[in-house]
């Protein structure tokens, strides 16, 4: 497939610049132009749903519906077996509907406060979503985990979220710590974007087969 047939116009259903540096640098190279839905003044929508997938896919239907352009959602949040899956689908709001990040990470210090290493296993989980348009019946859906351990306490200063608490195996640092590039290749978000990119090479691939 060629870069050129990916050029277009895809809005954001997020308004979190951390989500949009670590897309919109990933698609780039592609010809995506990548505009979060804040250009709009558009609110996000409630997240009703039970899953990630099933977030992602309202979030993504909003904000192609109001936009008029296709759009690409993102739910992920972190999964710490330990704590029954929490903070699992309420990852952004773990402390309250209007918690920040460092509320969020010393709930979660808290509640893992007596926890022994074994079993502070947790992972990042990402539901990415593409859709051409608000009734599109075949969306294309993409999901990955990342796999590491809750530290004792906050290390680095890079990344948003609970990165600052999230070890990386195999790296010896936090995900705070490591450059976006780096991130970019590793991280649950950048291992479902891969995917994405690759259903969207087949499907044009599909589209450009002789009949």
């Amino acid at each position: 497939m060629q870069a050129e047939s990916l050029q277009t116009e895809y809005v954001l259903a997020s308004g979190n610049q951390g989500k949009l540096r670590e897309l919109a640098g990933m698609l780039q190279p592609l010809g995506f132009a990548l505009r979060p839905q804040s250009d709009w003044q558009l609110a996000g929508v409630e997240e009703v749903a039970t899953t990630f997938i099933e977030n992602a896919l309202l979030k993504a239907r909003h904000a192609a519906h109001f936009t008029g352009l296709p759009s690409i959602a993102d739910d992920s949040g972190l999964v710490v077996p330990a704590l029954d899956g929490e903070p699992g689908i309420h990852s952004a709001r773990y402390a309250g509907e209007d918690a920040d990040d460092q509320a969020n990470m010393h709930k979660l210090l808290r509640q893992l406060k007596t926890t022994p290493g074994p079993d502070r296993r947790a992972y990042f989980y990402c539901a990415l979503v593409l859709l051409d348009s608000a009734d599109d019946p075949a969306p294309l859906i993409s999901t990955a985990r990342w796999h590491g351990e809750i530290l004792h306490a906050q290390q680095g200063d890079g990344g948003f979220g609970y990165d600052p608490l999230f070890y990386v195996p195999g790296r010896g640092c936090s995900a705070a710590e490591l450059s976006l590039e780096e991130k970019q290749k590793i991280s649950h978000r950048g291992q479902a974007l891969a995917g994405l990119i690759r259903q969207l090479r087949a499907r044009d691939h599909q589209h450009d087969k002789p009949r």
